[in-house]
């Protein structure tokens, strides 16, 4: 009697189980599956035979099952629980590890292979490992622009005169340097967007970038996956994610304010100096807010500025043909009409003639909403201002006549006219033969 196989497909397995039904289903081609694994259309052929010929087992790996060959042995495995449970008992894997490798018949094995067959055999650490309560401080990155820690910082930066502002600001984790900084209302993405664009400028384009996982870099984990995001197997990016990405700035995302301390140490700064500095002008709105901040920085720079290990920066240079205002703003996706018009809130936007003298079609174009409040999108290497359309041209109708009727007044019956003094309401002259009226013998009167 055969007995059926349980076979366990792990997350990319089932990603390709999925796609590839849909291509032997003929509901997808193999380019479009291609691009959805990554995959080239070659191998998407193999693994479509495999799944038609082999089932769901064809898209399991061929090692799966095998043995490793650098696999500890069942001896040594068994030394090592023997050891822990009788005389090196209550040793944690590293210093169980340290020693086994000191024994008389010396077994060496790294204190995560230790905990790996200690944790098989079901034998708990004697102790769990707490969370440190201080964090030991990191070096410096050696190169001016390798690494830009950012952050907002919401105060009351504007004290009793003015509402409740967020600095949003970025500073380099090498020099100290504070590239880029603006007050906004709350911390969007917006400010991001004006930090970078600021940086860029003034320094040039950064490794990385280290900030909080707030929603503005990641979208919600906890939100189900769209279709398109299932297909590629991988999250929609934000419109700061996306800038990042096209700007070629590598996210690295932290995990507590402490792992991010040097941007979290300059809020304590500015929050004394800056905000001195904002009382003594007696600024009390962000547009005058912002005009201090840009006269401070320079000096707060010139002050805590440090010198890098190595002089040489990394900062990159702009070097694509696309300026930094195109690329750190907001992008949106519309559909192109049949007039070369998209939809936009509060009116449609015309599509200007392009350069190249081709036209626009069917299809789809990236709307470009600058910080400025300016429209752009980009077409063949070039960039076209958008405007408001048109308005629609008016339906013209025929218009309905309405005759009101005349209220005759009333007669008295003494004073009420013969029938003979009434005037006939048709005149009793005829028309001559030749009136055109007379060509038409269907008018004529009987």
């Amino acid at each position: 009697m055969k007995t059926r196989e349980t076979i366990t497909l792990d997350a990319r397995a089932q990603q390709r189980l999925m796609v590839l039904t849909h291509v032997l289903a003929r509901e997808l081609d193999l380019a479009l599956a291609a691009q959805a694994l990554e995959l080239s259309e070659r191998q998407v052929q193999r693994l479509t035979e495999r799944l038609r010929t082999q089932g769901a087992a064809g898209l399991v790996h061929g090692n799966r099952g095998r043995v490793p060959v650098n696999r500890t042995s069942e001896l040594r495995r068994s030394q090592v629980v023997e050891s822990a449970s009788g005389s090196l008992a209550g040793f944690n894997p590293v210093h169980l590890s340290e020693c086994l490798a000191e024994a008389d018949e010396p077994i060496e094995l790294s204190p995560r292979t230790v905990r790996r067959i200690l944790a098989a055999a079901g034998l708990r650490p004697p102790r769990t490992r707490r969370r440190a309560k201080h964090h030991q401080r990191r070096e410096r990155m050696a190169q001016a622009g390798m690494l830009l820690q950012a952050d907002g910082s919401t105060h009351a930066w504007l004290e009793e005169r003015g509402p409740r502002l967020t600095l949003v600001g970025g500073i380099d984790d090498a020099t100290s340097t504070v590239s880029g900084a603006t007050f906004r209302a709350a911390e969007d993405a917006a400010g991001y967007f004006l930090m970078l664009t600021e940086t860029v400028h003034a320094y040039g384009v950064p490794v990385a970038l280290y900030t909080d996982r707030a929603g503005i870099f990641n979208r919600e984990t906890n939100r189900p996956p769209t279709l398109a995001e299932q297909l590629s197997g991988r999250r929609s990016l934000t419109q700061v994610g996306r800038a990042l990405a096209e700007a070629g700035i590598g996210w690295i995302p932290a995990n507590s304010p402490q792992a991010k301390g040097r941007v979290e140490r300059l809020w304590g700064t500015l929050q004394d100096r800056l905000l001195s500095e904002l009382r003594r002008a007696k600024v009390d709105s962000v547009q005058g807010a912002n005009a201090l901040l840009a006269w401070y920085l320079p000096r707060h720079n010139e002050r805590f500025g440090v010198r890098a290990s190595i002089e040489t920066p990394a900062w990159r240079p702009w070097s694509s043909e696309v300026p930094p205002e195109a690329v750190f703003c907001f992008h949106y996706r519309r559909r192109i009409e049949a007039d070369a018009t998209v939809s936009w809130p509060g009116g449609a936007l015309a599509l200007p003639a392009r350069a190249d003298g081709r036209a626009w079609g069917r299809g789809y174009v990236m709307v470009e909403e600058r910080l400025d409040g300016s429209l752009w999108t980009r077409a063949g290497g070039q960039h076209y201002e958008l405007a408001a359309a048109p308005p629609d041209a008016p339906l013209l109708r025929a218009r309905e006549v309405v005759i009101a009727r005349l209220v005759e007044p009333e007669i008295e019956p003494e004073r009420a006219p013969t029938p003979e003094a009434i005037p006939s309401a048709h005149s009793t002259r005829r028309p001559a033969s030749t009136h055109p009226w007379r060509r038409y013998p269907a008018a004529r009167p009987r």
